[in-house]
């Protein structure tokens, strides 16, 4: 059974710097999105970052420049380098993982697109204090 399981969140100040890494168990699919989303209280859960089985990345125009998606050597983490953060970047980050990107049009779908991906972690805190 996949699963998956983050940890790196934390308190930082505004500017500052987390690395997030996701765990990845017995996921062997050969062509596969994997993503990170976030969901801040009160607002939807959106995807920022994906990246796909030939290593292409996807991101957000909100996190564009300032965050990196990445993948372990031997595939079984993920990673999300978050640089210069921001105070509107406070939310609980999720990694996911579903299908490639052959079965959604050749992308790894972001933003509210939550359909594509049937696994899931538990999440992990980031809070920016401004």
């Amino acid at each position: 059974q996949v699963q998956l399981e983050e940890s790196g969140g934390g308190s930082v100040q505004s500017g500052g710097s987390l690395r997030l890494s996701c765990d990845v168990s017995a996921y062997n699919y050969d062509r596969y999105c994997m993503a990170w989303f976030r969901q801040a209280p009160g607002k939807q859960r959106e995807g920022i970052a994906g990246l796909d089985e030939d290593g292409k990345t996807y991101y957000a125009d909100s996190v564009k420049g300032r965050f990196t998606i990445s993948r372990g050597n031997l595939g079984k983490s993920l990673f999300l380098q978050m640089d210069n953060l921001e105070p509107e970047d406070t939310a609980h980050y999720y990694c996911a993982a579903g299908l490639g990107p052959y079965y959604h049009g050749g992308v790894c779908p972001l933003g509210s697109d939550q359909g594509a991906y049937g696994t899931w972690g538990r999440g992990t805190q980031v809070t920016v204090a401004s």
